[in-house]
């Protein structure tokens, strides 16, 4: 329910409805926002979570907590290195159930030094873009199988960030995407992280439009006093802190964070959703720069990105 705000009211113990028989997948899952939404949407009794992070010890610790609380839980821990293409894929094959209803791409990298992945694309288009790229592709088929039962609910939320901002003029630089980028850089302002959250927010429009039948949302989650923020330089910290204090927008802690995405996978109702569309927390529609609404870039997009992911072993 809309506020005097314009925001969406919402409190995820009391309003995300029963998950019972549903499957649920988190990226980023071990901690900060993907732990939070992990926690609180084992609270409404999934058939099953998976969740994907480096340390095998967290997600460990995360499963014997979860089941002390809620033993009829199913939980399954994938260590997956976002920054390889083949380890992401081998992760997914370890999905082992015949449906899929919430996909939650969270996790994600902010502002680290200029760098290749392991396959050689720029750092932060390869872990927030193609690495989630990647898990949806293995996974579309089941979510598409999901979506085909009767009263089926199957949504896939991609973390973005307000950042996407400040992508580059056209919006993803293919031309350069298999170097370090050292020369997007713009007054302290990381380009390579906008052209990655850009990323996020039109290839789950893209989603939308080419499988109506699954919700695909991209979700800013606010500016969140997580790792992702505190292991930024001290400059770049009271960056982002004032460029958000200029805007309007206030730093949360994790459990006004992790809000906007809990809404989008589990508590706005279905018809609630635009397929497609950004929202800003909570559950407010966000407004798109021409570059993001770009549907010919997108497509683009789509597919540079499959030719990409089809010559991972």
């Amino acid at each position: 329910m809309p506020s005097l705000s314009g925001c969406v009211t919402f409190d995820p113990d009391k309003d995300i409805p029963s998950l019972q028989g549903k499957v649920i997948f988190i990226t980023g899952g071990t901690a900060g926002l993907g732990r939070a939404s992990v926690r609180a949407l084992a609270k409404h009794d999934p058939a099953h979570i998976y969740f994907t992070g480096r340390n095998a010890q967290a997600g460990q610790a995360l499963i014997d907590e979860i089941k002390a609380s809620n033993p009829s839980v199913g939980m399954t821990f994938l260590k997956m290195d976002m920054t390889s293409l083949s380890s992401v894929k081998k992760a997914c094959a370890q999905f082992t159930h015949d449906r899929l209803d919430i996909l939650m791409c969270n996790a994600g990298i902010m502002d680290v030094p200029p760098a290749l992945s392991e396959d050689g694309f720029e750092i932060h288009f390869a872990v927030n873009h193609l690495a989630h790229a990647m898990i949806i592709q293995q996974l579309l088929p089941i979510l598409q199988r999901t979506a085909e039962l009767p009263n089926s609910d199957v949504r896939v939320v991609a973390l973005t960030s307000a950042g996407w901002k400040g992508h580059p003029k056209n919006g993803v630089d293919f031309a350069t995407i298999r170097t370090k980028q050292e020369d997007l850089t713009m007054l302290g302002f990381n380009l390579r992280y906008g052209q990655s959250k850009i990323a996020n927010i039109i290839y789950a429009a893209e989603i939308g439009r080419r499988y109506p039948k699954i919700k695909a949302v991209s979700i800013h989650p606010g500016v969140v006093t997580t790792d992702l923020v505190n292991s930024l330089p001290t400059m770049r910290k009271a960056f982002v802190y004032g460029a958000n204090w200029v805007m309007g927008n206030g730093v949360v802690d994790e459990s006004k964070g992790r809000l906007n995405q809990l809404w989008a996978a589990a508590g706005a109702k279905r018809d609630e959703l635009v397929n497609g569309a950004y929202y800003t927390p909570i559950g407010v529609r966000g407004k798109l720069d021409d570059t993001a609404k770009n549907e010919e870039l997108a497509r683009e997009l789509w597919s540079w990105t499959d030719e990409v992911l089809a010559k991972v072993a």
